[in-house]
């Protein structure tokens, strides 16, 4: 059974992960989304908060599970079983620090691909930390986020 693991902070989810997402669930078996517990990102919404504002938009994969990790993203993974790991590419300046990364882990464990995803174009330029500054804002984040995290972000930003 082919395994990846689909990392990140989901802080908050998008419309470009979950695009990444659907790809990733039919390339492979089981798909484990892997919200990041130990970051540099200090994260507006908890753990729980966000396995929350994602289980409802995975709902409809039956191959897909969220779940909670610390530690390095390679021995989690190995635990795991998962073959490889899925990161989303939106554009070039994505690219050095996910090849970096990629090359790192593997070689922290050689036996670990990273295969990049790249999202349809138009969330190419959608990422949580511009999501949550439209938030702050005020502003219309339906193009950017599902319903659910919307309405997060708002209850989180009203005044």
């Amino acid at each position: 059974m082919r395994h990846c693991i689909y990392p990140g902070t989901f802080d908050p989810i998008t419309h470009g992960h979950l695009d990444v997402l659907a790809r990733a669930t039919k390339l492979f078996d089981r798909v484990t989304v892997a919200i990041a517990l130990d970051t540099t990102k200090d994260p507006l919404f908890s753990a729980d908060e966000r396995v929350e504002m994602i289980q409802p938009n995975v709902a409809c994969y039956k191959n897909v599970r969220i779940v909670t990790f610390s530690g390095l993203l390679v021995d989690f993974a190995r635990k795991q079983k998962a073959a490889a790991i899925i990161r989303g590419l939106r554009a070039l300046s994505d690219f050095e620090f996910e090849f970096n990364m990629a090359l790192m882990n593997r070689h922290l464990d050689e036996d670990l691909e990273t295969i990049f995803v790249m999202p349809n174009e138009q969330f190419s330029y959608t990422s949580s930390s511009l999501v949550k500054q439209i938030a702050k804002l005020g502003g219309d984040m339906a193009h950017f986020v599902p319903p659910n995290v919307a309405s997060e972000l708002k209850k989180k930003f009203a005044v």
